[in-house]
């Protein structure tokens, strides 16, 4: 209990509704950060009952409670810390036989819990009937069938949590252990693990951990014991070999125990579906995902465009707001931070939140539905040759239109490692603003062979994906975490919309907070260092720009060209913009960056009259590969939690890109 605050901590495996549930309760009372010392999202939230105020901590979704990940460490670790004075349990009621392993590697540990039985919809849908007292008799811990979109119906969820509160009631294990006792060995094991030797555990817990090899756990074990005691574990543990699997059994075996005569099904005569038939097709089966996935995209901007159009209600404010600092006299700094700083970052933010806000409503209605788990098991096999699972292939596709939309899309990963290496992935693949100023640029300056140089981009994309899975996997994502999934396809379930948009309308505020920190600092930056009373010459990154000029040369880039690669990063959309203003000296750096300067007419004949070739080919592969924006970076940030990581992904890009712009200016020089 913290504060006189009663906790309560989430647990169960991804799938299994905890997000749902932590939304229902919380509503907008929530937080999200990461885990002290660890890169794992750390989500709580509080709400009000009787009175009375409730703590609630989403613990991350894990398959078990060994210490194979982070995400697993995190979640034992707080649950053993006693921090939660209650642990509720998540099952999906549709694949008990499944979903209550987690409930099986929790028996042994000494914090009250009580068991929901979740998607009870689904389940009745199947045929099935759950007989909740059965099992409630069989665990000795309160137990709840309910469905957790259907928030008007949570009076037998209150009730059963009031309960676990009231009984501190703890998981009975006598069921597990008549199982366990058949593995040789295991009694002796028991007898030398005191109590409490670790806080939170019992010698049941510790004992299948130690058979399992979990290190963490056999090392406080050892660490602990003395003398004979100490010996006889060391000896009876070396014994086992493969005692994962002697253990899965057992726990396998308990929940079918659990289950007998509590659950009964009547038989139904389940058909394939033609969705289905399409998705797992030998030949034609990613063609049908990806074009889901893209009709996603596109279905994504029905509900994002009007929120996106909001953004532009900030820059016709900025207007009226510019007229009236300039009547007063105020500084022309104040202003232009005011106006083109502040103003254009919070219409640049909303722009992105109402694309975000339409990726996450559509992508999370196919996951609520079940199509996601289809994507990921048709594109499994190839992503985990880069270390990632099905689910990052979307992220991939949204790119071509957003990298913004990829990042966000990238929430459906529950690995943190898989998810960070899939945004970093994701951002070699070129935006819809790259696409929409580069196959112009090329056309402009090589006619026909504008389409060599498309597919020369695209060649380098498929290159920049492999040399960057191989420069960031093995950090991200170890050996041991790279396996295929083994998965039972959910049903088809149509999803629940006001428990869809409590979640979209949460994650959206979060992200705002969020990338608004980011954007306002990194565009204030760009406007000092472009910022100038008269002349463009007078700005600082003129003065850069001129005095490295030999430096970035070797890049194949004279200083404008450089200029304008450092504005793409703000938005690629403004790298012509730059281009123009720097050579016409008219306008301003930032203005050109945000569309706002006047048109400068034949601004295609003055690119062509002080460019050359190779030079445009080195600036077109430069914008492409260099960071997608500053919003993307932000929306990066927002979902791996990671100042750090986000750092690093950016410099990388960076370098990138100059790299890959050195390669192809020496080449154009070559071949032209």
């Amino acid at each position: 209990m913290t504060d006189g605050k009663k906790t309560i901590a989430l647990l169960g495996q991804p799938n299994s509704g905890k997000s749902t549930l932590f939304n229902a309760l919380t509503g907008l009372k929530q937080h999200v950060g990461n885990w002290p010392g660890k890169t794992v999202e750390k989500k709580q939230g509080s709400f009000m009952r009787n009175g009375e105020e409730f703590i609630v901590t989403d613990l991350p979704g894990t398959y078990s409670l060994s210490a194979n990940s982070d995400e697993e460490i995190v979640t034992r670790d707080y649950i053993s810390s006693g921090a939660a004075d209650v642990v509720c349990i998540m099952a999906d009621s549709s694949q008990l036989e499944r979903s209550l392993f987690m409930l099986s590697d929790y028996a042994g540990i000494n914090v009250p819990c009580f068991l929901v039985l979740n998607l009870a919809d689904v389940a009745k849908d199947q045929g099935k009937t759950i007989d909740v007292s059965g099992i409630r008799n069989k665990l000795k811990i309160p137990v709840v069938l309910m469905d957790a979109t259907a928030t008007k119906k949570y009076d037998d969820f209150f009730v059963c949590l009031e309960e676990a509160f009231n009984s501190k009631a703890k998981l009975d294990t006598s069921l597990l252990e008549n199982r366990l006792e058949s593995i040789d060995g295991y009694k002796e094991l028991k007898a030398v693990i005191p109590d409490n030797l670790i806080p939170g555990c019992s010698p049941v817990w510790m004992a299948v951990k130690s058979i399992e090899g979990d290190k963490v756990v056999r090392a406080k074990i050892e660490n602990s014991l003395k003398g004979e005691s100490k010996t006889a574990y060391v000896d009876i543990i070396s014994k086992f070999d493969r005692g994962a699997l002697l253990t899965g059994e057992c726990k396998f075996s308990f929940i079918d125990d659990l289950l007998k005569d509590s659950v009964t099904k009547t038989e139904t005569n389940i058909k394939q579906t033609k969705l289905d038939r399409a998705i797992t097709h030998k030949f034609w089966g990613k063609t049908v995902v990806v074009l889901l996935v893209i009709g996603g995209l596109l279905l994504s901007f029905i509900p994002a465009v009007p929120l996106m159009m909001l953004g532009s209600v900030f820059t016709a404010i900025a207007v009226p707001v510019r007229s009236a600092l300039e009547s007063a006299n105020a500084s022309p700094i104040i202003t232009g931070i005011i106006c083109d700083v502040i103003f254009q970052s919070l219409a640049n933010t909303v722009k992105m939140l109402g694309f975000a806000f339409g990726i996450t409503l559509v992508f999370g209605m196919f996951e609520e539905s079940g199509i996601m788990a289809r994507i990921s098991y048709v594109f499994d096999n190839t992503m985990s040759k880069m270390g990632l699972q099905g689910k990052s292939v979307m992220p991939f596709l949204v790119s071509f239109g957003c990298t913004i939309g990829g990042a966000t899309s990238s929430r459906v990963i529950d690995n943190w490692g898989q998810k960070v290496l899939t945004i970093a992935l994701a951002w070699a693949v070129p935006c819809g603003a790259a696409w929409a100023i580069i196959p112009m640029l090329a056309t402009n300056f090589f006619g026909w062979r504008a389409v060599l140089v498309i597919v020369a981009i695209l060649l380098v994309m498929l290159v920049h994906i492999w040399i960057t899975a191989k420069v960031f996997g093995g950090r991200l994502v170890k050996k041991e975490d790279r396996y295929g999934i083994i998965m039972e396809l959910p049903p088809y379930h149509k999803p629940k919309w006001g428990a869809l948009f409590r979640y979209v309308l949460g994650r959206t505020k979060d992200m705002f907070f969020r990338v608004i920190k980011v954007i306002i600092p990194v565009c204030l930056v760009f406007w000092i260092l472009s910022y100038s009373a008269g002349s463009i010459e007078d700005s600082i990154l003129y003065k850069v720009g001129t005095a490295i000029e030999p430096v970035t040369k070797l890049f194949g880039l004279n200083w404008q060209l450089f200029m304008a690669f450092v504005a793409s990063s703000i938005g690629k959309e403004g790298a012509v913009g730059v281009l123009t203003a720097l050579y016409s000296q008219s306008g301003t750096i930032y203005g050109a960056v945000n569309g706002t300067n006047a048109a400068v007419a034949n601004s295609t004949q003055l690119l062509l009259s002080n460019i050359s070739g190779p030079e445009a080919l080195a600036f077109m592969f430069a914008i492409t590969f260099n960071v997608p924006c500053v919003v993307a970076l932000a929306a990066t940030y927002q979902e791996t939690h990671s100042a750090k990581w986000t750092g690093i992904i950016t410099a990388y890009y960076t370098v990138g890109a100059l790299i890959i712009s050195c390669i192809v200016y020496h080449i154009g020089l070559l071949i032209m």
